[in-house]
């Protein structure tokens, strides 16, 4: 089927379509928006030829009757005075827009140089819905080009950018917008188009503005550089790079077996997509980074250097889909060794395990598809000897017989099997209960020295299956209160086991109890059990420690994190120290020189935002409920506890000086406290009033007398925060000096917009103190790294993973030495230094 123009019609929008409704939707909206596109562009187009034509014309009269004339302003007022010659083409002019309009179609209001254009246009008053799912779209790039214009559009070809969230792929229409300036005669500058992102420079007024989901954002620029300011120029690369320095948390919450003590010294874990290898004694960090996203199941081969790793599916930097897959590597070079199951795996890996009897030649692997497949791979030559469907249901652990590398055993929700490799064939046996009573989950696994197998369950029972049988040759009735979440066989042939109910228990050969020790309720149940030096033995936490102990009852973390989404952060103005907080409503402080917590502080609310006073004394921390309260840094004391609103405070900020307080609300205002007694008494000033949409981003001047606020809808505004009243004068607020830079908008940033935005990628900007390069924190796991000032459509960066999910903050220490970022639901804290 084809349209009038011989093209093949697109039917994705159709009820005949194999689309998801949501998709057909989407798809509808993205051929609206971008016919809307294409119809202002030539309603403009056609508008400034006519209008260029009746100049024209109308100055050949006046040249005719009066002679060569330089003044624009004659011009003008010839043209605008109703001459007769060109009159025909008038009534066209009448039918076309003269104003810009957003594409919703409601009309921005012309704005004279003298004050600052909303960028929002005219949105609701209250707009507080949160963009948390991204919509993407499929939009093919177009381009318009003007006649006899001085204005040129540019387009630029772009490949899709991923976003973790959506997993699809976005585009837009491109195109440019008509000024709305009725004085034709100026110079225009170049319009650049890409995406749902276009740019305009007006040289005369001195200002860029660029489009952000059809929004206008118009940023001015300090008088100093309207003369010699030119988008065209290319920015470079920052001559600086950041290296991983440490990576803070640990996976425990919902991952089991990936603790490992290595014969280097080395604990090996992981969380978001770093392994880190972590030398307890020597307090280095090691890390392997060659995943793409979250990993989630790891497995140490017999040799004890190499080690596999299985991932989750992703999402390329071009938008394409990463297929979950297993990566073999080396643990003292750091090298991938094999990559296998690119296109073989569902979903994500599971659980992993090598062999033991045949040299460790052989590799099982378990996959989240709905059939949960087990497969066994020759991994050496990445062939796949055999793959089988598991379960319909949850599989929690598979491990290869100590003694025999063609017997598997996989455990999971209401089932134990016990697999025999013949072959490419793999042959199940279910294990038999009998007249024990059947566990809803049989949570890990483990192997006797004489080649029993031993099973943990959420009963609280040990189960001993005979060697070569499916049978229970002998039971352990509740050995713990509650599940038990690992077991372990020591060298010494002791088994030890560990759960919900936080107690360490040893066992010996008859499974008769020796030892019985319980972990504090501060550090949470045990979820993994390995053998550490000497009689220590390592425990994994749902709480996400990892802790360092003995059965004699004494345990030591040697790393801990956050155990919910992570979205505060704030370093010490004079200190190698950082807060981190968020919605597990922990509050903690580091020190990032030996990478210790300092303190941690429970709230009642989780936590979104948070702000050092310049001081140092005390810090400001923000929830979601309305409350910010007001922590000692020394002593992480209560100090002061106010209320502004009931809606999240996204940011918290201190003026240089120290003596206000702003806070941004979802609830559009942003509050203002003054601060006396080294920011222990405030005392409400007022609330800033003025934006459409939740605040997003605050910075202050290096004065404190000058406020700078983003918004959820993409505005700019600016503020005199003593008085809590908006500054609408362009030329007071182009030249103002910011003590920092972290609203994603602006003059000097907006360079780091990607291709194909929609506005809400970014998620945090951060300026270092000797503004040579800024960094910034996206939706697609990814921190990059700009020159500083981020100026020059399309800007160049330096792009660094290891985060998982979005990172919701970034900041550089007070002496620029390192960079910290946040990821939001991998629940980590990554430490970067500058090289």
């Amino acid at each position: 089927m084809s349209d009038c123009d011989g093209l093949p019609m697109d039917d994705s929008a159709s009820a005949a379509s194999s689309m998801e409704v949501t998709d057909r939707i989407a798809s509808l909206e993205q051929r609206v928006q971008m016919q809307e596109d294409e119809i202002q562009l030539l309603k403009s187009a056609l508008a400034d030829v006519v209008r260029r034509l009746n100049a024209s014309e109308e100055q050949q009269a006046v040249v005719s009757r009066r002679g060569p004339t330089k003044d624009p302003t004659l011009m003008r007022k010839s043209s605008s005075a109703g001459s007769n010659v060109g009159k025909s083409a008038r009534p066209m002019i009448a039918t076309l827009p003269l104003r810009p309009t957003v594409n919703n179609g409601t009309i921005l209001p012309k704005k004279g140089s003298g004050t600052l254009p909303s960028p929002s246009g005219s949105g609701s008053k209250r707009d507080n819905t949160t963009p948390a799912s991204k919509r993407i779209l499929h939009l093919p790039l177009s381009t318009v080009r003007r006649a006899n214009s001085n204005e040129h559009v540019g387009t630029l070809t772009r490949r899709d950018s991923g976003d973790s969230k959506g997993n699809r792929t976005r585009t837009g229409s491109t195109g440019s917008s008509s000024s709305g300036k009725r004085n034709d005669s100026k110079q225009r500058e170049p319009v650049f188009s890409a995406g749902m992102r276009r740019v305009t420079h007006c040289k005369e007024e001195g200002y860029v503005k660029m489009f952000l989901k059809g929004r206008p954002v118009t940023m001015f620029m300090p008088k100093a550089q309207v003369d010699s300011y030119c988008l065209e120029a290319r920015a470079e690369l920052p001559s600086s790079k950041l290296k991983l320095d440490w990576v803070y948390g640990y996976r425990g919450r919902d991952c089991r077996s990936n603790l490992y003590l290595l014969p280097t010294g080395e604990t090996v874990y992981f969380i978001a997509s770093v392994v880190v290898l972590f030398n307890v004694d020597e307090q280095l960090q090691r890390h392997y980074t060659g995943h793409t996203d979250d990993i989630k199941c790891l497995a140490v081969h017999p040799d004890k250097i190499t080690i596999a790793t299985g991932q989750v599916a992703g999402t390329s930097s071009d938008g394409k889909q990463l297929a979950p897959h297993v990566r073999v590597w080396d643990s003292v070079s750091l090298n991938t060794l094999h990559v296998l199951g690119t296109n073989f795996f569902d979903r994500a890996l599971v659980c992993l395990a090598f062999s033991k009897s045949n040299g460790g030649n052989t590799l099982c692997a378990v996959d989240d598809s709905n059939d949960h497949v087990l497969s066994v791979w020759e991994w050496q030559r990445e062939d796949r000897l055999a793959e089988v469907k598991c379960s319909n249901e949850s599989v929690f652990a598979t491990d290869f017989h100590p003694t025999d590398s063609n017997i598997i055993v996989t455990c999971g929700k209401s089932h134990l099997y016990f697999w025999t490799l013949e072959k490419s064939t793999l042959v199940k046996k279910q294990g038999l209960f009998e007249k024990q009573e059947k566990p809803k989950f049989v949570l890990c696994v483990t192997f006797a020295e004489n080649g029993d197998t031993i099973t943990g369950d959420s009963s609280g029972n040990i189960l001993v299956w005979g060697k070569g049988t499916n049978r229970i040759s002998h039971a352990i009735q509740g050995a713990h209160e509650g599940s038990i979440f690992a077991l372990s066989m020591l060298r010494n042939g002791t088994l030890v086991s560990g759960g919900k109910d936080r107690r360490l228990v040893s066992w010996d050969s008859s499974y008769q109890q020796i030892q019985m020790a319980e972990v504090p309720e501060l550090f949470g149940p045990i979820r993994t059990i390995a053998e550490g030096r000497g009689e220590t033995v390592l425990i994994g936490t749902t709480k996400n420690f990892v802790l360092q102990g003995s059965l004699d009852g004494e345990f030591v973390h040697i790393t801990q994190g956050h155990t919910d989404e992570l979205w505060g952060l704030a370093v010490h103005p004079w200190k190698p120290h950082f807060i981190t907080c968020g919605y597990d409503r922990q509050v903690c402080l580091w020190d990032s020189g030996s990478h210790q917590l300092i303190w941690t502080k429970s709230m009642e609310d989780a936590v979104q935002s948070a702000g050092f006073h310049p001081s140092g004394s005390v810090v400001a921390i923000g929830t979601q409920t309305g409350r910010w309260l007001v922590l000692d840094t020394d002593s992480k004391d209560l100090v002061a506890v106010h209320t502004d609103g009931n809606e999240q405070l996204s940011v918290i900020s201190y003026g240089p000086d120290g003596n206000f307080l702003a806070i941004g609300s979802h609830d559009n205002y942003i509050y203002i406290y003054a601060v006396a007694e080294n920011g222990r008494k405030y005392s409400r000033v007022g609330k800033c009033s003025g934006h459409s949409s939740f605040i997003t981003h605050l910075d202050w001047s290096t004065d404190s007398q000058y406020l700078v606020s983003n918004s959820g809808d993409y505005e700019i505004l600016y503020w005199i925060p003593s008085v809590c009243k908006q500054v609408v004068s362009v030329e007071t607020t182009r030249d103002i000096e910011w003590a920092t830079n972290t609203c994603p908008l602006g003059f000097q940033v907006f360079g780091l917009w990607p291709d194909g935005s929609d506005g809400t990628d970014i998620n945090a900007v951060c300026r270092t103190n000797d503004k040579n390069v800024m960094v910034t924190g996206d939706d697609f796991g990814k921190v990059h790294l700009f020159a500083y000032p981020c100026s020059q459509f399309r800007a160049p960066s330096h792009v660094y993973g290891g985060h998982s999910s979005h990172v919701t903050n970034v900041s550089f220490l007070f002496d620029d030495s390192y960079l910290v970022s946040t990821g939001g639901k991998d629940m980590s804290v990554m430490q970067w230094r500058i090289v």
